[in-house]
Parts: C-alpha cells; sequence; structure tokens
C-alpha cells in the first residue's frame, strides 16, 4: 500500500490544489497560460476556415516545412523564431502559386513541396552539432518555453486576422461556401485567398514553438472540427471553435502540470479527447431520438 502511495505521488507532480496555485504564480506558467489563450482563439478562428475550405493538409505542411525555418535560424544564428515566419510565409504563398499554375492536384503539390522542404530541413538539421535535444523541442514543442516577444507576435498575428476575417466576414464565407458565386458577386476572390494564407502561415510560425512541427494542425484543425459537430450555423460554429480552442489549451496546460507531462502534446490530447466526447454524444442523442 505504502509502494502505490508513493508511485502516485511521484506520478502527480502535483500533489494539491495549493501547488496548482504556486503553479500558476511563476512567470513562465502566467506566459504559458496567455499564449494559449492567444494560439486556442487564433487556431480556433483559422481553422474554422480551414476546414471548410479543406486546408487541413495545407497547413499540415506549412507545420513540417517549418523545420527548415528552424535549421536555417539555428545556421546563421539568428532567432529561429524570426526566421519561421518570413520562411513560412513564402512557403504558403509559393505552394499556393504552384496550385494555381499547374494542373496538378493540390494534394500532389503539397506532397512535393512538403517532402522536398523536409528533406532539406533533415539535412540541415544535421549539419548542426549537438542540435538533436533542441530538434526534439521543435518537433513537439514546449509551450512553457515560450517569452514575451512569442506572445507579442502571436497578439499581432490574431489581431491583424481577426480585423481581416471579421471586416470581411461576408465575403469570407461566400468565397468559403462558392469561389465561382464568390468570384460573380464581385469578391476579390485571388486577393482574399492569397491574403487568407499568409495569415495561415503566420499563425503555424507562431505556434511551432508551443506546440511542435507534428502537432500545430492540430490547434487549427481539432477544435474547428469538433465546433462544426455542435453547430451548422456559421457564426456559432466559428464562437464555438474559438471558445474550444482556448479552453482546451488551458485545460492542456493545467493537465500538464498536474500530471508533469508535456504541455504541447497534452493540449493535443485534450482537444483529441474533447472531440471524441462531443462525437460520442451526438451520436446517443441521434439514436436516443
Amino acid at each position: 500500500m505504502d509502494f502505490f502511495n508513493d508511485c502516485q505521488i511521484s506520478w502527480l507532480a502535483i500533489a494539491s490544489s495549493n501547488d496548482l496555485v504556486s503553479l500558476l504564480t511563476f512567470p513562465f506558467m502566467q506566459r504559458a497560460i496567455v499564449g494559449a489563450v492567444l494560439m486556442g482563439i487564433l487556431g480556433g478562428m483559422l481553422g474554422s476556415f480551414v476546414t471548410l475550405r479543406q486546408l487541413s493538409f495545407f497547413s499540415h505542411a506549412v507545420g513540417h516545412a517549418a523545420l527548415v525555418g528552424v535549421a536555417l535560424g539555428v545556421l546563421l544564428q539568428i532567432n529561429p523564431t524570426w526566421m519561421l515566419l518570413p520562411f513560412t510565409l513564402v512557403f504558403g504563398v509559393i505552394v499556393l502559386y504552384f496550385i494555381d499554375k499547374t494542373d496538378l492536384g493540390s494534394d500532389s503539390v503539397l506532397s512535393i513541396v512538403l517532402s522536398g522542404a523536409l528533406a532539406i530541413g533533415v539535412i540541415l538539421t544535421s549539419l548542426i552539432k549537438g542540435y538533436r535535444g533542441n530538434l526534439m523541442a521543435v518537433l513537439f514543442g514546449d509551450i512553457l518555453a515560450i517569452d514575451t516577444i512569442d506572445l507579442i507576435l502571436t497578439l499581432l498575428v490574431l489581431v491583424g486576422g481577426s480585423i481581416f476575417l471579421l471586416s470581411t466576414l461576408r465575403q469570407q464565407i461566400l468565397l468559403t461556401l462558392n469561389p465561382d458565386v464568390a468570384q460573380v458577386q464581385g469578391v476579390p476572390v485571388q486577393l482574399y485567398r492569397y491574403v487568407f494564407v499568409v495569415l495561415l502561415s503566420l499563425a503555424v510560425a507562431v505556434a511551432i514553438k508551443a506546440v511542435g512541427v507534428l502537432l500545430v494542425n492540430a490547434f487549427l484543425v481539432i477544435p474547428a472540427s469538433t465546433a462544426k459537430l455542435m453547430s451548422h450555423h456559421f457564426s456559432r460554429f466559428l464562437v464555438i471553435s474559438v471558445i474550444v480552442g482556448s479552453i482546451s489549451s488551458i485545460a492542456g496546460i493545467i493537465v500538464s502540470g498536474i500530471f508533469n507531462l508535456a504541455s504541447g502534446p497534452s493540449i493535443v490530447l485534450v482537444q483529441f479527447l474533447l472531440f471524441i466526447a462531443v462525437f460520442i454524444w451526438f451520436k446517443l442523442n441521434l439514436k436516443a431520438a
């Protein structure tokens, strides 16, 4: 029995509510919570359009290609965050240009560019001595390591994205539902597509440090997919997606602190479990009805 209690105490990094309150007083934890809320809102908002426009694989490709930006930043001895922003932006625009200017399917173009960028990133990373440990942080992220500059960059992307999307919401909805009708109605379809890709690329760049290359796509897809199960009205769907994104991010950090788990995977795990719970809830309600 004593052995069981010892194991249980060592498994739980936080044994009481006082420990949790004490943990929340640390500046790194406060920055992580603020960052989680900002990224949750940003991911939920952009993710609503990503899922409806079937751009999930696009954000996935941008996230993986960001490895090149990180490797270049380390090789050139520049803060990787400052390299990520222009790199993901240029990468996203080039991919969209290739999709528009070739007869290839978008999945083929994305697979080609993603594979090439990932190969370059791995080769560049292998040239960096002693980078193996940091590479794990790039792959899986650490939201507890974000600093004030990361928060400011995330806030700027969130404010810029909110102004653009909300001020053109009617046109964005029309473009999402039927691009041909939007073109006839005078909506600048190509301009809005490229601006959205720029926003999406910047959002991926600022979220890499928190959740990593492998998990960044979850921030955009899972909250929006959960919200889509809960509402088919676009405005409600958008609001629910933002709420799910921010609340699940905070819950993930708390779970990470309580059970001493990696923060990025913990957030994604909470988002995944919430999606499963909502899916089961609606399935059971449909059967009962």
